[in-house]
């Protein structure tokens, strides 16, 4: 059984940015990722690799690594017509599967990754996204959910093309449990998505804008994924309509395909890292003496 694990490169910093923005970001970066120790070889001429990621093999010690500690100070981007935040890009491991086999496989180890992280964490959360061919004609659907990405950490995100393998047993166990939570932007969308098109379930979510303005008081902004990442990561969710409105069904996707899919998942899984690590908003007693008096 083998898995396409696509490895990525880190991109240049911009030479403008301040210490203290470099210190903030640097605070909220996870650890950086260790290469698996699985043997590789090169498939085409591409830079991509495959490993042979079995389930019973030991897994990494990066796994067992708490998540990133943020600090008690934190506070939220500032920012700056004159500076632009560099790319956030997804620097670990791209692990791409296709088949049933292959995605059953990918599901299995994710949740062996879980069971550990649950006895050393407690909880566990999953950056979580789909992806879809849209349609331009009046009068078609949009395609069925063609790749669901996962990320786990800052070291792998699991990219599932779906279209094709369907949704195995493993998967299906790790969308409906009610214990391992998913987050991401409009996430109940995309859960009525799956569910629509592939009757499965997934449970337990957490919608990062409801969580971002429950931790700063706002109870009407609609935050998309890159106004959270601008916000709270100090880094620009790269959107190219190109890449977000190509066609998720074809096999195999391409290299830019994977990285924006990777991407996407591991924004929502670093952002929720950042908004748990803070208090939620304290409400001003005006606002409680208005819902006091509004429920009379």
């Amino acid at each position: 059984m083998e898995f396409k694990d696509y490895n990525s490169f880190s991109l240049d910093w911009d030479d403008h940015f301040t210490e203290d923005v470099i210190r903030l970001m640097d605070a909220i970066e996870a650890t950086p990722p260790t290469p698996p120790s699985s043997s590789r070889k090169k498939r085409n001429s591409a830079v991509h690799h495959q490993d042979n990621l079995k389930t019973s093999r030991q897994l990494p010690h990066s796994i067992l690594s708490p998540p990133p500690s943020f600090p008690s100070s934190f506070a939220r981007c500032q920012s700056n017509t004159r500076l632009r935040y560099p790319p956030l890009r997804f620097g670990g491991h791209i692990l791409y599967s296709f088949t049933e086999d292959e995605v059953e496989n990918a599901a299995m180890e994710l949740l062996k990754i879980v069971e550990i992280k649950k006895k050393e964490m407690g909880q566990v959360a999953l950056g979580f996204d789909i992806e879809w061919k849209p349609s331009f004609q009046k009068g078609i659907l949009r395609g069925k959910a063609a790749v669901m990405q996962i990320c786990c950490d800052s070291q792998y995100c699991y990219v599932m093309h779906i279209f094709h393998s369907g949704i195995p047993q493993s998967l299906q166990v790790l969308l409906e449990d009610s214990e391992i939570i998913k987050v991401g932007v409009a996430i109940d969308g995309d859960a009525i998505k799956v569910f629509s098109d592939y009757k499965v379930s997934v449970n337990a979510l957490e919608d990062l804008s409801d969580l971002a303005n429950q931790k700063f008081g706002s109870n009407c902004r609609h935050w998309s994924l890159a106004a959270l990442t601008e916000e709270f990561i100090c880094k620009e969710l790269p959107k190219p309509k190109k890449i977000r409105l190509g066609n998720w069904e074809l096999y195999p996707l391409s290299n830019a395909q994977l990285q924006y899919a990777a991407t996407d998942a591991f924004a929502s899984w670093q952002i929720y890292q950042v908004l748990k690590s803070l208090p939620d908003a304290v409400k001003d007693p005006a606002d409680k003496r208005s819902e006091t008096i509004s429920s009379q």
